[in-house]
């Protein structure tokens, strides 16, 4: 990354601390923010001292079917006694170079999960895997609940499921009607 010696950071930030630029292809955000809780810039007053300031950057990637990969670097610069941080044109280098090695373990990481992964391919099996055409699952290891049912039926076993054929007794049916 070029750092811009004219600029107290490196670069050109905005009044709210950002800064876009181009590396290696990509573009990167940068957000250079002190870590107060308020607006003004002052010494703390409980502690009078300064806040540390966050550089931080982050640059996005958008692949095939939505896929999308970060890599973010954060840089802390701790105030020096009771002053307030100086700019350190360094910081933004840092923070990117930090984004980019973050964004290289996420895509290795990344690259690790999709060769781990097999796609389920709505096959019943339950395995990702789709039976050979013309064969049938094998019924050992293939638990379909409706032929359970059957099965059970046919070899003289209750599987918890019962039907009535007995006429519900709160209904009058006039046989003159059916």
């Amino acid at each position: 990354m070029d750092i811009d010696p004219t600029q107290p950071w490196g670069l050109a930030i905005d009044y709210a601390g950002r800064a876009t630029l181009t590396e290696s292809g990509h573009t990167i955000h940068v957000n250079v923010s002190d870590t107060s809780l308020s607006s003004v810039i002052g010494p703390d007053s409980i502690s009078g001292t300064y806040s540390p300031v966050n550089v931080s950057a982050q640059f996005t990637e958008t692949g095939e079917g939505g896929t999308v990969l970060r890599g973010t670097g954060r840089i802390t610069i701790m105030p020096v006694g009771a002053d307030p941080v100086v700019p350190d044109p360094t910081a933004v280098q840092r923070a990117v170079t930090e984004a980019l090695t973050d964004f290289a373990t996420n895509a290795a990481a990344y690259v690790a999960l999709c060769s781990r992964w097999q796609p389920d391919d709505g096959a019943e099996d339950g395995d990702g895997t789709t039976p050979a055409p013309g064969t049938e699952p094998d019924p050992d290891t293939e638990a379909d609940p409706e032929t359970a049912d059957g099965t059970a039926a046919e070899a003289g076993t209750a599987t918890g499921t019962s039907t009535s054929t007995e006429a519900d007794p709160g209904t009058d049916a006039d046989p003159a009607m059916v």
